[in-house]
């Protein structure tokens, strides 16, 4: 027994220290500072395509000489002079310790931004509200005791039921809120209640201004609203998906607040609360008791989700935080000013915007400000997840791998090295994020286009460009 004993132990041993071993070896596959992302949807492909060998980064300060300008310049000049970004692009290049500007081409031109909106919309929301703020969904008393009042706090996350054991982040539930309201309710000797839902904390339409109703009916994006599941994302059924499903474009819910009362109302029936009538909207009485509440993730977290997916939804949501978060009307002109106001506060310049999301085909972002927002990110730990949540070339969210994926372009030097927010219309594109140089020295880039000759020769194009800049000695 003894020596089974010696023997298990030993073994114990020995695969602990080749698990170790093992994570040693692949985080050295990877920059120090670009090693931290997190293995969402990962895609088994071999890593020895691209060639180059990593080594430690501790800052571009200990690479010498670094990529040069002219080198850079070299570099790239085949990647954008073959027409695939057309005529109407802007493009910026820094070293992102120094800020040192390696290439520059109308970088200070404002540019349709598409979803790489999302990145200053993360950074101006974890600015204001701190990583650890989280959206709460509530139920409150209504005027008479038989009344109940589900009031949205625009949590964007939140779900209608379970999502799979698989999600990350787990949203709160509707489901867990009518559990802990219906346990109040019998408390208080309540078995029927009238439901009414509140959702007063945004003001203003439902749809920005330039949005056209086939961004619902295609499902890009629903209406928003500070109540709603899912995102507005719907089973063939047209029932709540409770399931975060990116690829889903069906039309999504028209009336996302009174589905999301409508689920919450068959919730507290199966816990066995009589909900008489159909819910209504209503307003929350001033000084209302709270009979149940539930929470979304962290702003980390819900940042991350937004990037990686490039979610509409909850872009819109996080930027009316920050309209209410300033004391700013919690609507798509307020957060889009809010955010503005935010950025500016931080340096930035070179932002305007009508929504939160970039689907408005008239904000107007240069790539010069892009760079700003990754430098800001980059330098102040509150904002990390800004960057962290970016998705990563060949591995996950919208630089991951398929043929329908207008910005993989295959393997190269980029595979892994590279973490940029995608952007894309009909006929913009855009790029921004940072990117791994040949010898470690970390470069921050946006790369902006309009009026393209085709999306899918200037995805390519932005691998190309990806993947020169991941390539580059550039000496």
């Amino acid at each position: 027994m003894r020596r089974v004993s010696r023997l298990a132990v030993a073994a114990t041993a020995l695969l602990c220290a080749f698990t170790i071993g093992a994570g040693v070896t692949v985080t050295r596959l990877l920059p120090a500072r670009l090693a931290l992302w997190r293995p969402a949807r990962i895609v088994a492909l071999p890593l020895t395509t691209s060639g180059q060998v990593l080594g430690t980064v501790t800052g571009a300060s200990s690479v010498a000489p670094g990529v040069t300008m002219s080198g850079l310049t070299r570099a790239l000049s085949p990647v954008l002079g073959s027409g695939d970004l057309g005529s109407d692009f802007g493009m910026l290049v820094t070293d992102l310790e120094t800020g040192q500007v390696l290439y520059s081409q109308n970088a200070s031109t404002g540019f349709a931004p598409a979803s790489t909106t999302k990145l200053a919309t993360a950074v101006a929301a974890l600015h204001v509200l701190g990583p650890s703020a989280r959206f709460h969904t509530t139920v409150v008393t209504g005027t008479r005791p038989d009344r109940i009042i589900l009031v949205g706090g625009g949590d964007p996350t939140l779900a209608a039921g379970p999502a799979p054991a698989g999600d990350y982040p787990q949203p709160a539930t509707l489901q867990e809120l009518a559990k802990s309201t219906a346990a109040v309710l019998r408390e208080r000797g309540v078995a029927s209640v009238h439901l009414g839902y509140d959702t007063s904390l945004y003001t203003g339409p439902g749809l920005a201004v330039g949005w056209p109703a086939r961004y619902v009916t295609e499902g890009d994006v629903s209406a928003i609203t500070s109540l709603e599941v899912d995102q507005g994302r719907l089973t063939t059924a047209g029932k709540p998906e409770d399931a975060d499903d990116p690829g889903n474009y069906r039309p999504r819910s028209t009336d996302p607040a009174g589905q999301a009362a409508g689920a919450f109302a068959a919730f507290l029936r199966a816990d066995g609360i009589v909900v008489k009538g159909a819910p209504a909207t209503a307003k929350a009485p001033a000084g209302a008791t709270t009979l149940a509440s539930v929470s979304s993730p962290p702003l980390s977290q819900v940042i991350q989700w937004m990037l990686e997916e490039s979610n509409n939804v909850i872009a819109e949501n996080v930027a009316r935080h920050v309209a209410l978060a300033l004391g700013d009307p919690a609507s798509f002109t307020g957060a889009a000013s809010a955010e503005e106001k935010v950025l500016a506060s931080l340096g930035v310049s070179g932002i305007s915007l009508n929504d939160g999301s970039g689907l408005s085909p008239d904000d107007r972002i240069t790539p010069a400000a892009l760079v700003q927002v990754v430098g800001l990110a980059a330098r102040q730990p509150q904002l990390r997840s800004a960057l962290t949540g970016l998705p990563v070339y060949g591995f996950s969210g919208t630089l991951a791998p398929g043929a329908a994926n207008p910005f993989w372009g295959g393997g190269g030097p980029a595979l892994g090295t590279v973490r940029a927010k995608t952007g894309n219309l009909s006929n913009v594109i855009a790029l921004t994020g940072i990117a791994a140089a040949r010898d470690g020295q970390l470069l921050s880039f946006a790369v902006m286009a309009g009026n393209l000759p085709g999306l899918n020769a200037a995805g390519a194009g932005l691998a190309g460009i990806a993947n020169t800049l991941a390539g580059c000695g550039c000496r």
